[in-house]
């Protein structure tokens, strides 16, 4: 999964942005239809789903682990499960390339079965803490050799039958509640997650679908998931919506870019996903819905975006779970704003593939842009619309989203900005330098 050498890439002004453009399968959702399929009894299929490293990674995993997974000529892929309590002890290490949701989301699965797995990554994945989902899956009683810090190479051995939990989490993280479900997928009676501040529901949503027995309760406290473990899952066809964090690249885009007029079809609209479309149009970006649908128990939209000046804002903190992984793209959008945009409350930037808080402030500041870094976030001062100086080589630092962010910022820069490295936006969206160029723009 490691890349060994660098791929720079220049990236240029773009004179318009023009056309309609699909983006890539949602990846939270492409990397739990393979998990659930692989859980399935019978065959599952698989639409849209994203071929970008990380999932890839999550299939090369269920594979190591006893599911028969393909992918068909046409795109399809098919999925052969083993059934819930059925994985097999991986004969190798399991490598998670850059993938955090890989790891903490397998590490769920793997704690609540009789086996063991050594879970790997690379530069970056071996940096991100694991102890949050280490500390829940232990009270479970799986058992964890890791590197100091909670940090990979990190070994889980499973334990069946695990021990159902009630708990409350600490931090909010749909990494950490899907983790936790996925182990109670497999364990006797009643585990349950209490989640005080809502996150990403793609995993209660897709285990229901499945036939898990799972019920979601508000409550003071928050949202109370509970899932009954030893269910028998059912195989299931999916089609998986457009990415939101993809589409976020191209709502910014279109939104800075003058002249700008481009249409993504086929977006997630799920409102536990939406922050960013929120916080744009909070901004004065002009983006419409069209064709609003359901698909696959997901809202799907087409969303069109043109050109519109962008004013500042305060971020709402409520708004941070929502778009936690659209912030490097927002700071680009506030960079072209008028006034001084700030957001707070979004600490869990830095635990990401990077620390995107303050990868982003050397990356803008480089290019000429005035920010301010906070303990939890930023304060970003715009243009009012006019190009940044830009000029600037950007240390990717091993994130795709920083270089796709930055990408973007150089679509209205003066002078080229040139990324160190444009390798690890494969991990995501492998085809995001050619939907640039089809809309026009050169990079």
């Amino acid at each position: 999964m490691a890349h060994t050498l660098p791929q720079p890439r220049t990236v240029r002004a773009a004179a318009a942005l023009r056309g309609t453009i699909a983006v890539p399968g949602d990846k939270s959702i492409s990397h739990r239809s393979l998990m659930l399929s692989a859980l399935a009894v019978g065959q599952s299929r698989v639409r849209g789903l994203l071929e970008g490293e990380d999932v890839l990674a999550t299939a090369s995993a269920m594979r190591a682990m006893g599911a028969d997974i393909v992918r068909q000529d046409d795109g399809v892929w098919v999925i052969h499960g083993v059934g819930v309590g059925g994985l097999l002890q991986p004969e190798t290490a399991l490598d998670m390339g850059n993938s955090g949701t890989s790891t903490r989301l397998l590490m769920g699965l793997v704690a609540s079965h009789p086996i063991t797995a050594t879970f790997t990554g690379d530069a970056s994945l071996s940096k991100r803490p694991m102890g949050r989902v280490i500390d829940p899956l232990s009270q479970m009683g799986a058992q964890f050799q890791d590197t100091p810090g909670g940090r990979l190479p990190l070994m889980v051995r499973g334990i069946s039958p695990a021990v159902p939990i009630r708990y409350t989490l600490p931090v909010a993280s749909a990494q950490v509640k899907s983790a936790i479900l996925l182990a109670g997928l497999n364990t006797p009676g009643e585990t349950t997650v209490i989640e005080p501040i809502a996150t990403r529901d793609h995993s209660e949503r897709m285990l229901a679908g499945f036939g898990a027995e799972l019920t979601v309760t508000p409550s003071p406290e928050g949202r109370i998931i509970t899932i009954r473990g030893q269910a028998e899952l059912k195989p299931q066809d999916i089609v998986v919506p457009g990415d939101p964090s993809s589409a976020a690249f191209w709502l910014v885009a279109g939104s800075i870019v003058p002249g700008a007029d481009v249409t993504i079809t086929n977006v997630g609209m799920n409102p536990t996903r939406t922050g960013i479309i929120a916080a744009l149009k909070m901004m004065g970006a002009d983006i419409t819905e069209l064709d609003a649908r359901i698909v696959g128990g997901e809202p799907v939209a087409d969303l069109r975006v043109r050109h519109a000046p962008l004013t500042a804002i305060e971020v709402p903190p409520e708004l941070t779970p929502s778009m936690i992984d659209e912030y490097p793209v927002l700071f680009v959008a506030a960079a072209f704003a008028t006034g001084t945009t700030i957001a707070r409350g979004a600490e869990e930037l830095r635990v990401k593939e990077s620390d995107r808080i303050t990868a982003m402030a050397e990356a803008l500041g480089a290019c000429g842009v005035r920010c301010e870094e906070y303990e939890d976030g930023m304060a970003v001062t715009g243009t009012g619309g006019d190009p940044i100086p830009g000029g600037a080589t950007i240390a990717t630092l091993l994130d795709h989203r920083i270089a796709m962010s930055m990408t973007i910022a150089a679509l209205n820069s003066r002078d080229p900005i040139t990324l160190d490295d444009a390798a690890p936006v494969a991990t995501s969206y492998p085809v995001f330098f050619d939907t640039l160029e089809s809309l026009g723009a050169l990079a």
